[in-house]
């Protein structure tokens, strides 16, 4: 039994010394103190604490023998600096906590003092063209993470297939709204080729007149629901924002408006057939789920016959409950 607790204390003691040997100097000292008994409460282990203080490198004064300052970074990059300074970035000069220090051009690129002294070695500072995606993604996200605009981007479907923060916005040389590279519905456009021919469509939402944007209906620094929609403050349907009149809420719901949603009769983009119905007959809209309806006696081969020639208020009523009115 006595072996065993030797052995058993030896094996804690060597642990102790393993992990006491990764740490840095000074915090080694203090927890050597405080393992001679040294406790922080303890005349020994304010004294202790007192030394490791000492110790400890500045990191203010590793700070100001790293970064360089913008100005520096004028010296050479005259053109990017002018871009740099008439953006929203050059709030990166102040001191806030979103920018965590007044850096400047070295808040995203990283200290530059190495890149100075390399004579302008590219492998010395943090560049975006040469950067991974998921690099990029991170060093912007470490500021505008906070921004709930942009705070889902990491679980995004542009995140996921590679897309960076630099595939669609230029921090130096953008003239464009949210230094976008392009106009917006270009830029969605170069690659959303089907969602641009919806567009092209007889009956569609005027995006390419200017009259709404992808922006609108889509957050394309993602969502919580599905292909990154926006939606109200009460998590009603992003289309309720433009077509108020069809929101309710009714006294007898439709249901597929509430449970399927808008997208169960219309197609959100553009379509052949008038209102972006699925179907070129609202009859044979309405039989994809009220097939037994044909079996009453309505007669469905009447060319000009529509269901909601008398089911008028088909997307809800507040007097009836098949939607007469």
């Amino acid at each position: 039994m006595r072996f065993r607790t030797a052995a058993l204390l030896a094996f804690i003691a060597a642990l102790a010394v393993s992990a006491n040997a990764a740490l840095p100097p000074s915090a080694r000292a203090l927890s050597g103190a405080f393992l001679m008994g040294a406790y922080p409460g303890s005349p020994e282990g304010k004294a202790a604490q007192n030394q490791a203080k000492a110790a400890a490198p500045s990191s203010q004064a590793t700070d100001s023998g790293q970064y360089v300052g913008a100005t520096v970074c004028q010296g050479c990059h005259d053109e990017l600096y002018k871009g740099f300074e008439a953006s929203p970035h050059w709030m990166t000069t102040q001191e806030t906590k979103m920018t965590h220090g007044a850096h400047g051009c070295e808040s995203c690129h990283g200290p530059g003092s190495a890149h100075v002294e390399g004579g302008g070695d590219k492998t010395k500072i943090f560049t975006f063209k040469e950067a991974k995606s998921e690099d990029i993604t991170k060093r912007c996200l470490s500021c505008h993470e906070a921004n709930p605009e942009q705070r889902e981007f990491m679980r995004s479907t542009h995140n996921e297939n590679g897309i960076s923060c630099t595939s669609c916005h230029s921090v130096h040389h953008s003239k464009q709204e949210y230094l976008l590279v392009k106009k917006q519905t270009a830029l969605c456009f170069s690659c959303h080729a089907e969602q641009r021919a919806d567009f092209q469509k007889p009956f569609h939402h005027r995006v390419e007149e200017g009259l709404i944007r992808c922006s609108d209906c889509h957050n394309a620094h993602g969502t919580l629901a599905v292909r990154q929609l926006r939606s109200t403050p009460d998590q009603d349907m992003v289309c309720f924002k433009c077509h108020s009149d069809k929101r309710g809420p009714f006294v007898f719901e439709h249901e597929p408006v509430k449970v399927e949603g808008c997208t169960a009769c219309h197609f959100p983009h553009g379509s052949t057939n008038p209102r972006m119905l699925t179907s070129a007959r609202t009859n044979s809209l309405c039989l994809q789920c009220h097939a037994a309806t044909a079996a009453i006696g309505h007669t469905q081969n009447t060319r000009i016959q529509q269901c909601i020639d008398c089911h008028s208020s088909i997307h809800g009523s507040n007097l009836s409950n098949v939607f007469f009115k």
